[in-house]
Parts: C-alpha cells; sequence; structure tokens
C-alpha cells in the first residue's frame, strides 16, 4: 500500500463529488458564539475564533468572495468553489441574516456548497429548512461542520466547551434526515484525553454518518485560558510521536468512507505560544505517513465494530 492510499483524501473526495478542481473560500461573518456571550469561551479559543485565514467580517460576503476567488482562480486554476462560513459559530445568527449571507455567497459564479462551521447546540429545524430551501433554489450542496472536539464529556466540561456528546449525537441525528455533507472537527491530544478517547471518538464520529472529518493537533494560542495555563507550566503537551500515536490509531477506527480533511492544525506563527512542535504541517504530514507505511496503518483497519461484532463467534456455526 502506498502513501497515497493510506487514509481518503479530501481532495479525492471533492474530485468524486464535483467532477472539477474544487477550493474552498474561507469568509468570516459578524457573528459571535454562545460560549462567549454566556461566558469565557472555550479555553483554547482565540479572538479570531479561527478566522483568521479571511478577510474582516467588516467586508461584505460578495467583496470578500470575489477578491479571494479571483486570486484562488488565478494561482491554481480551480474551476468551482466552496464558501467557507468558518470563524466561530455561523449558525449564531438570527434566522434571516443567515440566510441573506447564504443567499449573497450562493449567487456568486461557479459556486457548489456553502460549508458552514458551526456548533452542535445551534443546530435547529427550522436553520436545517432554509439551509435546505437555499439548496434546493440555488442548485448546490450545503455542508455543516460541527465541533466535537471530542467524545470525552469529561473533557468537554473541562475546556468550557459548554454542551456535552449528547448535543452533538442530537445535531448528527437531525442532520442526517437532510441531503447535506456532515463534517465533525475532533482535537486529538487535548489535556486529559487518553487514547481510549481518541478511539471513542473515531467510533461516534463514524457511526453518525460523517462524510467529513478534520483531525486538528492542539495549538495554544495567545489570550486564551490554555495560553496561562501553558506559561504557567500547568499545561504539558504531548510529544510528536504521541500526536503521531493518536491520529494513526484515530483513522485506523475511522470509517474508510469518511474523507479526511486536515492531519494538524494551521495557525499563523505571530498568534501562537505553540503550533505543531513547531515543525511545518506539510513536513509533519510527511513524517507522518512515513509512520503509518512503517507501522502497515491504513484508514479503516479496525474498523469491525458495527453491527453486532460480538455475534460473529456464530458465523461458522
Amino acid at each position: 500500500m502506498g502513501k497515497d492510499y493510506l487514509y481518503y483524501k479530501y481532495s479525492d473526495f471533492l474530485k468524486k463529488q464535483y467532477l472539477a478542481k474544487v477550493y474552498k473560500l474561507p469568509v468570516n461573518l459578524p457573528v459571535t458564539c454562545p460560549n462567549r456571550v454566556n461566558g469565557q469561551g472555550c479555553s483554547f479559543c482565540a479572538e479570531s475564533g479561527t478566522g483568521f485565514e479571511a478577510m474582516s467580517a467588516e467586508i461584505s460576503v460578495t467583496e470578500q468572495l470575489m477578491k479571494t476567488q479571483e486570486f484562488i482562480r488565478r494561482r491554481y486554476k480551480a474551476q468551482k468553489f466552496i464558501v467557507y462560513f468558518q470563524n466561530y459559530t455561523n449558525t449564531y445568527l438570527p434566522l434571516g441574516s443567515l440566510r441573506k449571507y447564504m443567499e449573497e455567497a450562493a449567487k456568486l459564479p461557479d459556486i457548489v456548497e456553502i460549508a458552514i462551521s458551526t456548533r452542535p447546540d445551534c443546530i435547529r429545524e427550522d436553520y436545517l429548512d432554509v439551509m435546505e430551501e437555499i439548496a434546493d433554489t440555488c442548485h448546490i450542496s450545503i455542508g455543516i461542520e460541527l465541533g466535537l472536539q471530542t467524545a470525552n464529556y469529561h473533557t468537554l466540561k473541562e475546556i468550557r466547551r459548554g454542551h456535552g456528546l449528547a448535543e452533538y449525537l442530537d445535531a448528527c441525528l437531525r442532520i442526517q434526515k437532510r441531503d447535506f455533507l456532515l463534517c465533525t472537527h475532533a482535537i486529538l491530544n487535548l489535556p486529559g484525553d487518553t487514547l481510549e478517547d481518541v478511539i471513542e471518538t473515531a467510533k461516534i464520529i463514524s457511526i453518525m454518518g460523517n462524510h467529513l472529518v478534520k483531525a486538528h493537533s492542539l495549538y495554544i494560542a495567545r489570550e486564551t485560558e490554555m495560553a496561562r495555563l501553558f506559561e504557567t507550566g500547568r499545561l504539558e503537551i504531548g510529544t510528536k510521536e504521541d500526536y503521531f500515536l493518536r491520529l494513526q490509531t484515530f483513522l485506523e477506527y475511522l470509517s474508510p468512507d469518511i474523507a479526511v480533511e486536515r492531519l494538524f492544525s494551521r495557525i499563523p506563527e505571530a498568534e501562537a505560544l505553540f503550533s505543531n512542535w513547531q515543525t511545518s504541517w506539510w513536513k509533519l504530514q510527511d513524517e507522518f505517513l512515513a509512520h503509518m507505511e512503517a507501522h502497515k496503518s491504513f484508514q479503516g483497519k479496525r474498523y469491525d465494530y458495527r453491527n453486532g461484532p460480538a455475534l460473529k463467534i456464530f458465523d461458522d456455526r
């Protein structure tokens, strides 16, 4: 098995889904997060709300997209585009506002999908109805990205996530009823999480019918609660080798039908106290693929836990 086939790449998923060269265009909306309104927010979350790859939210959706689209089309010869509402919680808006932003994005040429980054506790039927209506009217796909981070509800509480596992399961079940693409984000080396938590996270993401997953390595953004713990020595991050083992295990338990959009996190160097063991993500990726080959590992290797596995003892009787 060559290194190109160790896991189901997002680029291969896009080619199969849209039969063209497709790129994501990040967009920042003037939105916040219920976790920040009701408290201090997640302990790892920076002021940028992970929207550092896009322009200011004060710039219109149309202007953000047109400028980015022109650059990506020229540099990468892209043919089609996915609009990615990226920062904070993009369904934490009045429904009319969300509709307006989605319709504005969908009107631009060569848009095949709108991907919406949000939280499990911000999924509701009337919001899904509007997304479905826009998908049908504008003839585009809708993708919903849920930030789960971990299946360990004790860790979710510890990092002040503001929701538990049940909210994630509820959101997935509601999204499954629609013809939407579902993606889940998971941080594989959160403080307190063990390898067993990584396995359980992979299992739940697989069982809940995800089409895509983003695996993240924990980074420490400046001016966050985790930054304060890190600077005072109260938070330690595991080694690169430990993360490789976690990522390998995660992929082995992940359904082979789920495309992997990301293996490591990315954040501008100026905004991070710690990121990826001070190594570029592309070098880490090469090292990790070599690690997978050396261990004869591949995505779905341990995907054997569905459909009553304990009954296999009766198969030959």
